[in-house]
């Protein structure tokens, strides 16, 4: 049987073993997947570790989808270009660092059916979460992309000529079409948190949370009072796990099969 699993510092929210034993339910891939929470300092040693356990597959989440990267032996070129690695995949005992996140989000705005296409994107936050949305977002004919910082002096150096502002600046902003929280703020446990309130909100027209655990997030929550569209990360949850299965397996997936484990896993979850 294969062995794949999440890497994270703190992984009691995450839905990705319920995912994956979807994933494996319908389709002809046997294998566990396993939670492994690991400290900062131990999380070099923690990659040889799986490597001895003859593990397949790991996928990576916050925070250290960048830390992870200087310990890998090779990184494709999608996690090159967006600078973060979500997926690590094992091979002939080289560990090889991909980015699923890209396609998942790209899935998600797909599944609203939203085009970013001479848009303007507001994003929340520029760690590791924010790159990939960042690149879909660039790559993808979108007219203008304003990422909103505490600190936004310190922030200027990640994204040479995009604009990086505070979030008083972003009070002053309207005809926003499409707001994306990439921050924590929000995710279990501590779900009574949003990082904008309706006075921004109502400046937009559409609300991404890539938190999935709550389904409906304060954030969310209070678009949803505001009249936007909105949507939670579970899609994109859902949609860059089973590109990292297509990574470790070699197997494509028709978009039927996406559904149909979105569905699955919405009624384990609800």
């Amino acid at each position: 049987m294969n062995r794949y699993g999440l890497i994270g510092e703190h992984l009691s929210h995450s839905f990705s073993p319920i995912l994956h034993k979807i994933i494996f339910k319908n389709s002809h891939i046997k294998g566990e997947y396993n939670l492994h929470e690991v400290k900062n300092e131990g999380l070099k040693e923690k990659i040889g570790e799986l490597k001895n356990l003859e593990i397949k597959g790991f996928n990576v989440t916050i925070p250290y989808k960048l830390e992870i990267m200087k310990y890998l032996d090779e990184i494709s070129p999608e996690a090159k270009m967006i600078d973060a690695v979500n997926t690590l995949e094992y091979r002939e005992e080289r560990v090889i660092g991909h980015n699923t996140d890209y396609f998942g989000f790209g899935a998600l705005l797909t599944n609203m059916d939203i085009d970013v296409k001479n848009k303007i994107a507001v994003i929340l936050g520029s760690g590791g979460a924010s790159k990939s949305v960042y690149h879909y977002l660039n790559n993808n004919g979108i007219k203008e992309i304003i990422f909103v910082s505490r600190d936004p002096k310190k922030k200027k150096d990640i994204y040479s000529g995009v604009n990086i502002i505070d979030y008083t600046s972003l009070k002053n902003m309207a005809n926003i079409d499409i707001i994306i929280n990439a921050t924590p703020l929000g995710m279990y446990p501590k779900m009574d948190r949003s990082p904008v309130d309706k006075d921004i909100l109502t400046n937009c027209k559409a609300a991404v949370d890539l938190i999935y655990n709550p389904l409906e997030t304060e954030f969310l929550k209070l678009a949803r009072e505001c009249g936007l569209k909105t949507s939670n990360g579970l899609y994109m949850l859902v949609a860059q796990g089973i590109k990292s299965q297509e990574i470790w397996n070699g197997v494509v997936f028709e978009d039927e099969f996406y559904h149909k484990v979105f569905k699955g896993v919405l009624e384990y979850v609800k």
